[in-house]
């Protein structure tokens, strides 16, 4: 291992302390280093003189490896860049829960089983989403956790059918619905009652959030179904979908939501011998 970015997120990392012991483990084990933001920052937010920053998408073809400090939020920022070049992950959580991360940020003295090459890597499945509008594609991203059709912040319902291949698999009325990998299953997916799914399964989890019906509930589908989501009734209401957290797109009456696995699948490094479910029972016992 020669070339690796450090991408602290700056509003978890306080004064960048964490970012700092990692490179100064890194470079004494002679690893190349380049420091880079996730993402852009406020123009008010001052960086410190003495970290040199380079920009992400002029480093990552030449990486080998990213090492991401923050929580899970940061980490599915990063999982898309990353992916698109084949870079492998390592997570350092500074965040609450940190599911996707490998190390708390007290364990970073374990940096030094990247440089000799002891770790291994996992492949998370993602998700492929586009929204069609008459017959534009209108946007099309990709997403590690989750994607979330949902109302407006008006204290109004929304109907959604959503189909696995063209044929329906449920129509609901209520806050939204959430389409989920099983990496994304402990997330929104699960807050809204769906269920826990191991990450190296090969599904796509389907839950609505808050459902105004008892018939509503989540599904577990094959990650070969092609899942589409559809506003019916009310026209006049709004609906938006989310990807990953990010900015919310607007949906409009007619508009189909489709979700599919994408070919591209992000690479966690694993530098620990654990179970799935050990960290599972690990972090949900900090809440």
């Amino acid at each position: 291992m020669k070339n690796v970015i450090l991408t602290p997120n700056p509003y978890r990392d306080k004064n960048f302390q964490t970012v700092r012991e990692a490179m100064q483990i890194l470079r004494s084990a002679g690893v190349q280093i380049r420091v880079c933001l996730p993402f852009e920052v406020d123009r008010s937010f001052e960086l410190p003189k003495d970290i040199r920053f380079s920009r992400l998408e002029r480093e990552l073809p030449n990486a080998e490896m990213v090492v991401c400090f923050g929580g899970d939020g940061t980490i599915l920022h990063m999982a898309k860049a990353a992916t698109r070049k084949n870079v492998p992950i390592l997570g350092v959580n500074i965040g609450t829960m940190g599911f996707m991360a490998e190390l708390e940020s007290t364990e970073l003295d374990k940096l030094t089983q990247v440089v000799s090459g002891n770790y291994s890597v996992d492949s998370r499945a993602m998700l492929d989403i586009s929204i069609q509008r008459d017959r534009d594609i209108v946007f099309h991203d990709i997403c590690l956790n989750d994607v979330v059709v949902t109302k407006g912040t008006i204290a109004r319902i929304v109907h959604l059918a959503v189909k696995c291949d063209g044929v329906q698999a449920m129509e609901c009325g209520g806050d939204g619905v959430v389409i989920a990998t099983p990496t994304g299953s402990t997330a929104y997916s699960y807050s809204a009652g769906g269920p826990i799914v191991e990450p190296e399964a090969r599904n796509i989890i389907i839950t609505p959030i808050c459902a105004h019906d008892m018939g509503s509930r989540s599904i577990v589908a094959s990650d070969k179904r092609v899942v589409t989501v559809e506003m019916v009734q009310n026209p006049r209401r709004n609906a938006f979908v989310s990807v990953d957290g990010g900015k919310a797109i607007r949906l409009n009456m007619g508009d189909v939501v489709t979700v599919r696995r994408s070919h591209l699948e992000t690479k966690l490094v694993r530098l620990k011998d654990r179970s799935f479910y050990d960290v599972v029972n690990g972090k949900f016992k900090k809440v």
